[in-house]
């Protein structure tokens, strides 16, 4: 027996007339042939197909449509610290509360400390002589359409920075 593949029509245009069958779920633009889905969520991401019919002929084009919730607002924890031969290391944990695919890395705004923030993970390991009176890395978390920014900035090595 065959697996009969059933499709969920959204719309259908034909001798310059169209049909919605997902009214108020999608807009049809007929000056350029698009489709907006509107109020877009995550159950919508799919498989989709367009499908041109002539005569005998058809042709099919499969559009993979991927849903991303932005990134929210990042926060940065200490996860431990410590003070020896005159350096300190800090390590560095950067989170967003919420986001799909997110990415992270981490930069400097100046170019005196941008080798020892550099990474490209939500941790950071950060190491850096004590004679550097500040220290300021950015935390960068991104996702395909999205990206927020929170920087950290440590003037001492100590529990409470």
């Amino acid at each position: 027996t065959e697996d009969p593949r059933s499709k969920l029509v959204l719309l259908k245009y034909w001798n310059g007339n169209y049909t919605n069958y997902m009214e108020g779920r999608t807009r049809f633009h007929k000056l350029d042939f698009s489709l907006e889905i509107l109020n877009t969520s995550r159950q919508d991401r799919q498989l989709y197909e367009y499908i041109v019919s002539q005569g005998s002929e058809e042709t099919v084009w499969q559009i993979q449509l991927e849903v991303y919730e932005p990134v929210s607002s990042l926060s940065i924890q200490t996860l431990g610290w410590a003070l020896a031969n005159g350096s300190c290391t800090v390590t560095l944990n950067c989170t967003a509360e919420r986001g799909d695919n997110v990415s992270y890395s981490w930069g400097s705004r100046d170019a005196g400390t941008a080798g020892l923030c550099s990474g490209h993970h939500s941790v950071l390991n950060l190491s850096y002589p004590l004679h550097n009176a500040r220290v300021a890395c950015v935390c960068t978390a991104s996702n395909p359409v999205s990206r927020q920014v929170l920087a950290f900035s440590s003037s001492q090595c100590s529990y409470e920075r």
